[in-house]
């Protein structure tokens, strides 16, 4: 169906009934159906609560999920695609990311009232979007049935009702209760606000649809809204990029022949789709080990991974035993790769003289590089590319970090980035670490980093080229099974 070209940028809002209804997978394969039918969309999400950031050409961060999103509608992602960003430090706090920039921090009370003075931020980017191409589709967060943080909301409702934006309503039937939720979200929501909603979506059903026409029958009856139709469970979302849930997965007995690489879930563990291209490979089991378990012995690999609070997850780490693993690791030949804040932990001593992740202190690190890191408020937040310099293979990624390493080590750089060393390895090349995000993404370097740990290795995938048909793939999905026409005709 061809589809004429707005001359106006229309919106339209999906929220959903809870967290993790898939509202963000949603949006970013309707950006793909949109592209594909020819519209130029824009991905947009007024506030993300994440620690996976992604860079952006015009030098700021923003949330993973609105990355891909940008990537569905084959579009440059930039900073107004989440003009708030909330980065976790504590389970009371958070660091405020506005246009891509530090903003400050706040407690969850304090952030309430500071969120008034946060739409104009968010309505500038939102008005950029609209007057930049045919259609913005916005990503609401949580649910709009959180009554009691009504006030100055600035994430659904309330981003809704200031920008005349229309809503459809995403339940997960998955989790069981899909007609409780929103049946109960009308009967919770205030007139003016249940009056921005156009529709409602099913989402993650299995089994035979029919069974829940009376289901659909009784939401449309209850709440008055009309149903755009009931998504059946797509079996690749979890081979996408994610923004907020680490998979676990344990080795089982058919797999003590692939190469072995753990990564320990530090309590602020941030940028885990570092290892979305390993997981897509056949011969590589990528173990996210959680609190409470050891390390595995067996590991070819342990990496650790980024983290937004340095200080607090070293010593978390040493709370789980994580430190003596790695020790015992590496007496029996294993290798050790840190990335970003798990390359900081590598060193002597991390020293934070203002006090950024906490009071100011200095702490001990896992002393298995000679190199030590002091915390700066100059954030560094840039898009590079560069060379591994034990493969002599280029690179790239994105680097987004406020610490500042030096030391011996670093005159063995790991990374050649911009003309610049970056990263550091120990005398016997065993311990590396670098603050590059994203180093597995190229083909290239992550098949020749894989066969130098197992030669006898064939053949790697082309991450890049996945993505993107899984990408198609949904937006297939979607338009099998979903009203495309009556969602753009929903837009205003």
């Amino acid at each position: 169906m061809t589809i004429k070209k707005h001359s106006s940028g229309k919106s339209l809002m999906f929220q959903g009934t809870g967290s993790d209804v898939g509202k963000s997978l949603m949006v970013a394969g309707l950006c793909r159906v949109f592209h594909n039918r020819g519209l130029t969309v824009r991905p947009f999400k007024p506030q993300n609560m994440s620690n996976n950031a992604a860079v952006t050409k015009d030098g700021g961060e923003i949330g993973r999920a609105q990355w891909l999103q940008a990537r569905a509608a084959k579009i440059e992602p930039t900073v107004h695609m989440n003009p708030v960003l909330l980065k976790p430090q504590s389970d009371v706090g958070a660091q405020i990311v506005v246009h891509g920039k530090i903003y400050g921090t706040a407690g969850a009370t304090d952030y309430q009232t500071l969120k008034a003075d946060l739409l104009a931020a968010v309505m500038d980017s939102y008005r950029h979007l609209q007057t930049d191409g045919d259609l913005v589709l916005v990503e609401g967060a949580g649910s709009p049935a959180e009554v009691n943080l009504r006030a100055n909301d600035i994430a659904n409702m309330g981003f809704a009702r200031e920008a005349d934006c229309p809503v459809v309503l995403v339940g997960d039937i998955d989790r069981g209760g899909v007609i409780a939720s929103l049946v109960g979200t009308a009967e919770l929501l205030e007139p003016e606000d249940r009056a921005m909603v156009s529709g409602f979506l099913i989402n993650k059903f299995r089994g035979d649809l029919s069974l829940f026409d009376d289901g659909n029958r009784i939401i449309e009856e209850r709440t008055g809204w009309r149903g755009f139709g009931t998504l059946p469970f797509w079996r690749d979302a979890g081979r996408l990029p994610a923004e907020d849930a680490v998979v676990l997965k344990q080795a089982a007995a058919g797999e003590k022949n692939k190469i072995h690489i753990a990564v320990p879930m530090l309590s602020r563990i941030s940028n885990f789709d570092d290892f979305d291209p390993l997981k897509g490979e056949g011969d590589v089991l990528l173990e996210f080990i959680p609190p409470g378990r050891p390390l595995p012995r067996t590991a070819d690999v342990i990496i650790l991974p980024g983290t937004k609070s340095t200080i607090a997850d070293l010593e978390f780490l040493r709370t789980q035993g994580w430190d003596r693993d790695i020790d015992v690791h590496l007496r029996h030949g294993g290798r050790v790769l840190g990335i970003c804040g798990g390359f900081q932990m590598l060193g002597r001593e991390l020293s934070d003289p203002e006090g950024l992740e906490g009071p100011a202190r200095n702490l001990t690190g896992l002393g298995l590089l000679d190199i030590e890191t002091i915390f700066t408020n100059d954030k560094k937040l840039v898009e590079v590319k560069g060379t591994h310099l034990p493969l002599n293979k280029a690179i790239h990624g994105y680097e987004i970090h406020m610490g500042r390493t030096s030391g011996p080590d670093c005159d063995r750089p790991l990374l050649q980035l911009a003309g610049e060393p970056d990263g550091a390895r120990s005398k016997d090349g065993l311990v590396e670490g670098c603050y590059l995000h994203g180093l597995f993404a190229d083909d290239d370097f992550r098949t020749a980093w894989l066969g130098a740990l197992r030669e006898d290795r064939t053949g790697g995938t082309n991450y890049q080229g996945q993505v993107d048909r899984l990408l198609d793939g949904l937006a297939d999905h979607m338009e099998n099974w979903l009203d495309i026409d009556g969602l753009l005709a929903a837009a205003r």
